[in-house]
């Protein structure tokens, strides 16, 4: 090892820089021990660690970076680093790292202080700052504006817990939503996703909506509410509504599906994880026929949910087989992840109410979207202030990655058809 310095190179980007800046270290027969990039509005900063194998040639090399530096009007700064600092930097490769999420419909200075002063405050390192938005246009606002930003962080927390906690608060004080989850190997190898149906596919709770047709919708209403906030046992409150719903004509439930509206970037989200090859599934509390024609308008591979029983063309108020709960959307999860040779670290489940917490709790990536607080506050990751596309962004998935939802030949509608 001979002598080991940092070269940073800023100033305006153009085509040819990073070939003749090594081109001139080739002369030298530099090695690169670290190099990084980053362009902002046209403008360059770029860093390379560099090993000079022959101390004599420091001189000579650093007048050839700046002489081009200047014909280039670049700005070039050449720091020596001394070869233990090096070596301590080495070991710290092998911290723990992490995915630190920020979305809303717009990154604000006062997000970007509260976030990055918890990182801090538990002895973090940010790594680096990506940006997954497309860029946004001030004289050409989108009516439906999303902004994302990934921060890459390293370092042990002092207590994940109260990190937690914090994102929370800031979440609700400053409207965006923050996301932490382990940077390993199953981040980018995750093939399965499982979705709650109701209030999270679509924007409706199918069992409310077949207790307005049978006049029954505000008794309904207040057991689902007590469910969903994990007052009462599901199943327990499954049995009662779906009891009220006997003598239900079953003409009367034909065509119901069609009617129910998809949430914001539902049809977006399973194209683009069918098209990067996930396998998708529904884990529902609600209902089969349901469930059955989003598989068949959404390209699901698996559907798990309620039969509804129905005899002599009425709803007889019971369901058939096993009623899909909390713990049954769990043990369904391990058995498809099984059945398709994954590991449950390489599973996401997303939901939104109590009886989902146990499927977000073992997934490799779990998330809470538009959930209930009780949900929210047990759930590492969230989506609340976007669409059901926001998952895109917690995969990694850059803006310009995802296909546009209203390609000329299509003509898309809200709700499921």
């Amino acid at each position: 090892m001979g002598d080991i310095v940092l070269i940073s190179i800023t100033g305006k980007d153009r085509k040819g820089l990073t070939a003749r800046v090594s081109t001139i270290l080739a002369q030298y027969q530099v090695t690169i021990l670290d190099i990084g990039q980053a362009v902002i509005h046209e403008h360059i900063s770029l860093g390379m660690l560099v090993d000079i194998p022959c101390s004599q040639n420091f001189s000579l090399m650093f007048k050839d970076l700046i002489f081009e530096g200047h014909k280039m009007g670049l700005a070039v700064d050449v720091v020596p680093v001394d070869s233990n600092e090096y070596e301590t930097w080495v070991q710290t490769q092998n911290k723990e790292r992490r995915i630190i999420t920020v979305m809303g419909q717009a990154i604000t200075t006062a997000q970007i202080s509260a976030v990055s002063s918890v990182i801090t405050d538990h002895d973090l390192n940010i790594d680096s700052i990506t940006r997954l938005s497309g860029r946004r246009s001030l004289k050409k606002p989108s009516q439906s504006p999303m902004a994302c930003i990934q921060f890459a962080v390293s370092g042990t927390p002092r207590s994940i817990p109260e990190m937690k906690g914090r994102f929370i608060h800031i979440s609700r004080d400053l409207g965006i939503d923050i996301s932490f989850h382990e940077d390993n190997i199953y981040r980018k190898n995750r093939k399965l996703v499982v979705f709650d149906m109701d209030s999270t596919l679509i924007q409706a709770e199918v069992i409310d909506e077949l207790a307005k047709l049978a006049g029954v919708g505000d008794q309904v209403a207040q057991i689902t509410e007590s469910a969903m906030r994990g007052e009462i046992d599901f199943k327990q409150s499954f049995r009662r509504r779906v009891a009220l719903l006997k003598g239900l004509k079953e003409k009367d439930i034909q065509g119901l599906a069609r009617t129910l509206p998809l949430t914001d970037g539902a049809d977006l989200v399973t194209r683009t994880l069918k098209r990067l090859g996930y396998k998708l599934a529904i884990l529902s509390g609600g209902f089969t026929f349901v469930g059955n024609y989003l598989k068949q308008t959404l390209g699901f591979d698996y559907v798990f949910a309620n039969t509804l029983e129905i005899e002599n063309g009425e709803v007889t108020g019971r369901v058939t087989g096993e009623i899909v709960d909390g713990q049954k959307k769990a043990e369904l999860l391990r058995q498809l992840a099984k059945k398709e040779n994954l590991s449950i670290q390489q599973t996401i489940a997303v939901g939104d109410g109590a009886n989902d917490l146990p499927m977000i709790s073992i997934a490799g990536l779990g998330v809470a979207f538009n959930a209930k607080p009780i949900v929210r506050e047990k759930a590492a990751n969230a989506i609340s202030t976007m669409g059901l596309d926001g998952l895109l962004f917690l995969l990694g998935i850059h803006e310009r990655e995802i296909p546009d939802p209203n390609p000329p030949s299509e003509t898309m509608t809200g709700f499921i058809s």
